[in-house]
C-alpha cells in the first residue's frame, strides 16, 4: 500500500515543479461573458489539477501554488486576447498595459445604453437614417492620432479602492473620471450595415473602445453603443497565432507557447516602437519585408 502511494505521489510532485518553473508571458482565448478574473482563476485550477493539486479553488485557496496574473482587463462581454504572465513573466505584465492593441468592434446606431455595450439597459434612442457610411468615415478622422477620451462610468478604474462599475451596482453617485490623453493609431471602418457598424482598431494603453463608439454617435448626431467586441492582438501575441483555448490549457501546450522574458525586455509593441531585435514567437512565421 505504502509503495502504492509513493508511486502516485512521486510524479504528482514532478508536474507541479515544471509547473511552478514555468517563467514568462503567453496569451489565452477569453470567451463572452466570464471576467478576466474568472478566466485567469479557471486557468489557473486546469493547471493546478492537472498537477494533481486537488482543492485548488483560486478563490479560497490561501497557499498560493502558483504565481499569475494577466496584462489587460477585457469587459466581460468581450473575447478575444488576454495575455498571461506566470512566475516572473508577472514583472512583465505593465509592458503589456501600455502597449499596442488591435480591436474588432461591431457598433450600433440609434441606441446609447448606460454600460455603453449591450450589457446595458437603454438610456436613449434617436434616428440614425441620416447617417451614411461617408458620414462615419469622415467623422472617423476626429478619432484617430492623439485624442482626449473620457472614460466609461462602467469600467475597471477605481474610486477609493472600488471599481467605479462595483459601486454604480451598488447605488452609489459616481462622477465621470475626467478625460485623458490615449493614442489611436488606425481606425477603419470595416462595415457599414446601418443600424450595425464595424471598426477595426489599433490603439495605446487606457483606451476604450466603447467610449469611441459612445462618441462615434454622438459626433454623428445619433447614439451608439458596441454591441460585439474582440480583442485580435495584444503586444506581440495575436488571436490567430498565439491565442490558446480553454482545450488547449495543459502544461505542455503552455511551456510550447511561452515567451520567455529578461530583465531588459520592456518592449510594448507599438507602431511607435523600434522593430530591431523583434523576438519571434512560438508558432509565429516571419513575415516578409515585402509591402
Amino acid at each position: 500500500m505504502a509503495g502504492s502511494l509513493s508511486n502516485t505521489a512521486a510524479p504528482i510532485t514532478s508536474s507541479l515543479a515544471k509547473l511552478q518553473a514555468l517563467n514568462g508571458l503567453f496569451a489565452i482565448y477569453k470567451k463572452q461573458g466570464p471576467t478576466s478574473a474568472d478566466v485567469l482563476n479557471t486557468l489557473k485550477d486546469t493547471l493546478l489539477r492537472e498537477a494533481g493539486v486537488e482543492n485548488s479553488n483560486s478563490r479560497k485557496r490561501k497557499k498560493q501554488w502558483l504565481k499569475m496574473g494577466h496584462g489587460g482587463t477585457l469587459d466581460s462581454a468581450a473575447s478575444g486576447v488576454l495575455v498571461v504572465g506566470v512566475g516572473n513573466g508577472t514583472k512583465q505584465l505593465s509592458t503589456m498595459l501600455t502597449g499596442s492593441k488591435k480591436y474588432r468592434a461591431v457598433g450600433e446606431l440609434g441606441k446609447a445604453t448606460d454600460t455603453l455595450d449591450a450589457t446595458g439597459t437603454v438610456i436613449m434612442e434617436k434616428e440614425f437614417e441620416h447617417v451614411t457610411r461617408l458620414d462615419m468615415e469622415e467623422k472617423l478622422k476626429m478619432f484617430t492620432g492623439d485624442i482626449m477620451q473620457v472614460p466609461p462610468l462602467y469600467s475597471a478604474l477605481k474610486k477609493d479602492g472600488q471599481r467605479l462599475s462595483v459601486l454604480l451596482k451598488k447605488g452609489h453617485q459616481v462622477e465621470a473620471k475626467p478625460a485623458r490623453p490615449v493614442t489611436v493609431y488606425s481606425l477603419t471602418l470595416q462595415e457599414f450595415q446601418p443600424p450595425c457598424f464595424t471598426l477595426d482598431i489599433e490603439c495605446g494603453g487606457g483606451f476604450y473602445v466603447r467610449s469611441l463608439v459612445d462618441d462615434l454617435g454622438k459626433a454623428l448626431a445619433s447614439c451608439a453603443h458596441v454591441k460585439e467586441l474582440i480583442r485580435t492582438k495584444q503586444g506581440q501575441f495575436t488571436l490567430q497565432d498565439h491565442a490558446l483555448h480553454e482545450e488547449q490549457w495543459t502544461l505542455e501546450n503552455i511551456r510550447g507557447a511561452l515567451h520567455h522574458c529578461t530583465e531588459g525586455d520592456q518592449r510594448t509593441d507599438s507602431p511607435k516602437s523600434s522593430q530591431t531585435g523583434a523576438q519571434q514567437l512560438p508558432g509565429e512565421k516571419r513575415k516578409s519585408s515585402a509591402p
